[in-house]
């Protein structure tokens, strides 16, 4: 099973180098967003999001899932790096900050907002950092529209 994720993992991470860095000159470091999510190296890694103790641990559906995730945050940073990116996308590790999908819409934005303000407002007993750090995510997902 270890080795079989390891694979896909691997395929992953050259896919992300096709879509986004065959075509370029070789320019020194290129930053693979895989490497924000996964590692083949270390199970327990804690750097990246998805060690890979915690996708074994994860049913083919959740799996699905995280590779979603990941092809979006990827699609995303090439729409980005080209040029070639719409006001409706927005940035899937602000939305993930949010605890939103990649897909959410305006008004789901809105909403966790209002929700997650509501829990970390000061002045209702909640974090003031949290509550900056909050309206900042926020600020940035509608400017990028």
């Amino acid at each position: 099973m270890i080795d079989e994720l390891k694979r896909k993992l691997r395929q992953l991470k050259k896919f992300e180098h096709k879509l986004r860095f065959e075509n370029f000159e070789p320019s020194g470091h290129k930053k693979y967003i895989w490497n924000d999510f996964f590692s083949t190296k270390d199970e327990n890694d804690s750097t990246v999001k998805y060690n890979l103790s915690k996708l074994l641990r994860m049913n083919r559906q959740e799996i699905r899932e995280v590779f979603d995730e990941y092809f979006c945050n990827v699609y995303f940073q090439y729409y980005k790096e080209n040029g070639i990116i719409e006001k409706s996308i927005y940035d899937p590790k602000l939305l993930s900050s949010l605890g939103l999908p990649p897909d959410a819409t305006i008004s789901s934005i809105k909403s966790r907002f209002r929700e997650l303000a509501k829990i970390h407002h000061p002045d209702h007993g909640g974090d003031s950092s949290k509550f900056i750090e909050l309206f900042e995510t926020y600020k940035k997902l509608m400017d990028g529209r």
